[in-house]
């Protein structure tokens, strides 16, 4: 273990279209923009900043690696607790939402669904049982 490390600072996201997704996260999460401009959007989850960056713009921070395409399989899974997952859930859907799973009681101890933002990142809202 790294013992310097500290809590998560930020996320990058990359996007192929900045401003659908923008919206997408403005309408579906309301999150605060604390920076943007022509090539990305910043919003503050608590301590976190989720950073929303054109894809075109992203290969120098993972060179030599490729950017993935958004339609490839998830590579990764974002949780977001909630206190009412169907709820929530209802909300998604009346903002045009569609769900991937879910609402699904898990054996750990969870009612999790998941859903895909325009970027190809998959969400999952949680409630604790």
């Amino acid at each position: 273990m790294i013992e310097a490390l500290g809590g998560l600072d930020a996320m990058t996201v990359f996007v192929e279209d900045l401003a659908s997704t923008r919206r997408f996260y403005e309408q579906v999460f309301g999150w605060p923009i604390v920076f943007e401009d022509d090539v990305s959007t910043v919003f503050r989850l608590g301590p976190t900043m989720i950073n929303l960056l054109q894809a075109a713009q992203a290969p120098e921070l993972v060179a030599p690696l490729p950017i993935g395409e958004a339609s490839a399989s998830p590579r990764a899974l974002f949780t977001l607790r909630v206190e009412d997952a169907d709820a929530v859930c209802a909300e998604l859907a009346r903002l045009g939402v569609g769900l991937l799973n879910g609402p699904i009681d898990r054996p750990w101890g969870r009612r999790t669904a998941a859903f895909r933002d325009p970027a190809g990142v998959v969400w999952e809202v949680a409630q604790v049982l």
